[in-house]
């Protein structure tokens, strides 16, 4: 058995909070049931105890949403006892937790402190984009409530990342968010292109990312990252460092960045799981841990063919200049034509983006090199 990596939805997709382009309210609408509420502590054993047990070399966990701190501190508190109870092979435990933010408090960060736990941290932005479409569950903004979380995980030491979903105002702004964040000191930035609803014309809705805006965003995002690396204080872009990775022969973390799918596995609350987050859906699922061990899921995932059809890809993308950077991207964004996957969206993108930067990005790449005596 590989290492395991699980991403667990304890509080299913209840949140405290009402984002506009929020993905997964659309997936519960795209599903028989919409929440299954908060997970018991049966299933959060068997769901650990199951997945950590066959687990070799690693195991990791993501706690996600909704909003996954509505399950309350003793649910975590719970499950790291498990974590600990079920680890019988001694092997390395990743723990993290995807939040907006709005509870958290003391309590909660010397709890992420003391277990280690890596957390993301959702913020838009400016305050004023930030709380166009990042709403409170009873109305009004949520920006300083996150930036209070941000303050609160610095003073107790809680390692954290920033998460930002590029929708057009992003993209649009991304120079005044970046000068703001480097103002902050926010060093570990995710940038997460906005999904459009499954099925739904893509970029009909007044936050939704077209491939030009997208491209626009990357090629400004990168000249300014670029211009603080060569000053030696450039933040930590997750996409950038994936790709001058791949350049340098080391497989992404990301799997979009990766072109295919993994084996990762999406528990909801009620134990059911499915392959990624982006498909919790009915036709997706692949068993629950309530009842199934690793091989039945595992088995499932081959029988719907979830990662052999994400390696299908057009010859058109092939023989790309960058497709070995490229890799296609997530399949998520690639439009399908019955069993085929299709160019990515953000295939323009891409192209514009690559032309931009790549050459500067093997640069940037041979100068590690050099400095590790690899050259």
């Amino acid at each position: 058995m590989p290492p395991v990596s699980i991403l667990i939805k304890p509080a299913s997709g209840l949140c405290n909070m009402r984002c506009d382009y929020c993905f997964y309210r659309d997936e519960q609408n795209n599903r028989e049931t919409e929440s299954f509420g908060i997970m018991t502590e049966e299933t959060l054993k068997n769901v650990i105890r199951r997945s950590l047990i066959p687990a070799e070399g690693a195991y990791s966990i993501v706690f996600q949403g909704g909003e996954p701190t509505l399950a309350g501190l003793p649910f975590f508190e719970k499950a790291v006892a498990f974590v600990r109870q079920y680890n019988r092979n001694n092997i390395p435990v990743t723990l993290a937790l995807q939040t907006n933010g709005y509870a958290i408090d003391e309590k909660w960060c010397a709890f992420f402190r003391d277990n280690g736990f890596l957390l993301g941290l959702s913020l838009d932005g400016t305050q004023e984009i930030h709380d166009r479409y990042r709403h409170a569950a009873g109305g009004g903004g949520s920006y300083e409530r996150v930036l209070q979380t941000a303050g609160l995980f610095e003073r107790f030491g809680v390692e954290y990342n920033i998460l930002t979903v590029v929708h057009r105002e992003i993209a649009e702004n991304i120079g005044e968010i970046y000068r703001d964040y480097r103002r902050r000191g926010f060093h570990y930035l995710q940038f997460i292109p906005c999904l459009d609803p499954i099925g739904g014309e893509r970029g009909g809705l007044p936050w939704s990312l077209t491939p030009e805006a997208y491209g626009d965003f990357l090629v400004r995002l990168f000249d300014l990252w670029y211009a603080d690396y060569r000053k030696n204080r450039q933040p930590y872009i997750r996409q950038f460092e994936n790709y001058i990775g791949i350049l340098l022969g080391v497989p992404p973390e990301a799997c979009d960045q990766r072109g295919y799918c993994g084996s990762q596995m999406a528990a909801e609350a009620d134990g059911s799981v499915y392959p990624c987050d982006f498909y919790v859906l009915d036709p997706y699922c692949l068993g629950n841990l309530n009842r199934d061990r690793l091989p039945v899921i595992d088995e499932n995932r081959r029988r719907i063919r979830f990662v052999e059809r994400s390696l299908m890809v057009p010859e058109t993308c092939r023989a790309c200049a960058y497709y070995g950077i490229c890799r296609g991207g997530c399949y998520r964004n690639r439009m399908e034509t019955g069993d085929a996957a299709g160019l990515n969206f953000y295939c323009p993108a891409y192209r514009r983006f690559f032309g931009h930067a790549l050459e500067r990005m093997k640069a940037i790449a041979g100068e590690i090199r050099a400095n590790r005596g690899l050259a």
